[in-house]
């Protein structure tokens, strides 16, 4: 009679993307997976992500990228306007964000989540309401007490729960260690389509400051989008809904164009997302029996438009670099194959990103010079720090 060894246990914290794409390919190499997820269900959310370079190769792995085609997002301008709301110059979104057309994915987030989870739900177990209360690691495994009762032993333990990630803050400390503020503060929520507008952005800027609306299709909501410079992060404000709106209203109350319909939305909005800008920068990504990916472990910010990818492909070398090996070797491996990638993606905030979003008067017209020059010039090449990663293949997956 032959025994096969049990398959080894892991506890996931986390079902946005990096969790759900770190279990499907977990499943594949043979562990028993387990994802926790303090809401109640999926966080759908239809504002847009991008999907590029060596991410796609990894959902065209996973079998879901004629889903994801079919979700993708035609937008086909966006629209920069001065501060009395005239006309800097319109331009295809690629020119702004290095993408390449009929290769990279504009997706809904919730179309995202929704492909991930259909992959995994058969294959994995989903504990929803439910978080991680305390982790403790010893040479047989980690025991994990969750907050809603109960405790379990797992081989390993990973954490995808987000840029402000508890399992980052149990294992390595306050998450003031890491965090990278980048200078500004941000708010999206949707509103009414008021504007009739179909399939653009229209972005409106004085310096330190940005409003723009976004209109995925011909929807009657579109996602509304509030940027101003914030050289310290306003930690009264966070997690208090009314500290950051009157934050917001203060902030932007002269404001011209359509910012007072925008402020107004605003206060009836029950979908705000308040954050700073930044970045999570650490040394090494795992300890012990445990390991951080996406947004845990190397958020990049959205500045750079690659936190989705970065997530994607991450999962994908965390779960290859442990095939086959035990838990040190595998995260050694996850460590120095990926970093590299990582980093390139983060440095993106200094080729770019952060200047669509000056703070002078003389940094914005500077900016519009260039904007008006991208509007004259062919397609952009891509950037090579989205495809900087050629995907190996693990254990014949």
């Amino acid at each position: 009679m032959t025994r096969t060894a049990p398959r080894r246990t892991v506890l996931i914290s986390g079902a946005s993307i990096a969790g759900p794409a770190l279990a499907f390919w977990l499943n594949r190499h043979g562990y028993e997976v387990t994802v926790v997820e303090k809401a109640g269900t999926l966080r759908s959310g239809g504002y847009p992500i991008d999907v590029r370079g060596t991410a796609l190769d990894v959902v065209e792995r996973m079998g879901i990228l004629p889903q994801l085609r079919d979700a993708h997002i035609d937008l086909r301008r966006i629209t920069f306007l001065d501060g009395d709301g005239d006309e800097v110059t319109s331009l295809h979104p690629h020119a702004v964000t290095g993408g390449v057309t009929g290769r990279d994915l504009e997706i809904r987030r919730g179309d995202l989540t929704d492909a991930l989870y259909t992959a995994v739900r058969d294959d994995v177990e989903f504990l929803f309401n439910d978080s991680v209360d305390t982790l403790d690691q010893n040479e047989h495994g980690v025991d994990v007490t969750f907050h809603g009762g109960g405790s379990r032993r797992f081989d390993l333990v990973f954490g995808a729960d987000g840029m402000h990630s508890r399992t980052r803050e149990t294992l390595f400390g306050p998450e003031e260690q890491f965090h990278r503020h980048l200078g500004y503060c941000f708010a999206v929520f949707t509103m009414p389509n008021t504007l009739g507008l179909s399939h653009e952005t229209v972005m409106w800027n004085t310096p330190g400051r940005a409003a723009a609306v976004y209109a995925v299709g011909d929807d009657e909501e579109v996602h509304a989008f509030l940027n101003f410079a914030q050289p310290d992060p306003p930690h009264d404000a966070f997690g208090n809904p009314d500290a950051q709106r009157a934050l917001l209203s203060g902030v932007f109350a002269d404001a011209g164009w359509e910012v007072p319909g925008i402020l107004g939305a605003l206060h009836d909005a029950d979908d705000v997302f308040f954050d700073a800008v930044g970045q999570i920068r650490m040394p090494r990504w795992t300890s012990g029996r445990v390991a951080l990916l996406g947004d845990a472990a190397y958020a990049p910010s959205f500045l750079t438009g690659q936190g989705t990818s970065l997530a994607l492909v991450g999962a994908y070398m965390l779960a290859g670099s442990l095939a086959g090996r035990d838990h040190a070797e595998g995260f050694a491996a996850y460590e120095h194959a990926t970093r590299d990638f990582v980093t390139r993606n983060q440095d993106l905030v200094g080729e770019g990103g952060a200047t669509l979003f000056p703070t002078t008067a003389q940094a914005l017209e500077q900016r519009n010079a260039r904007l008006r020059d991208l509007s004259a010039m062919p397609a952009p090449e891509p950037r090579p720090a989205h495809s900087a990663l050629t995907l190996p293949v693990f254990g014949g997956r």
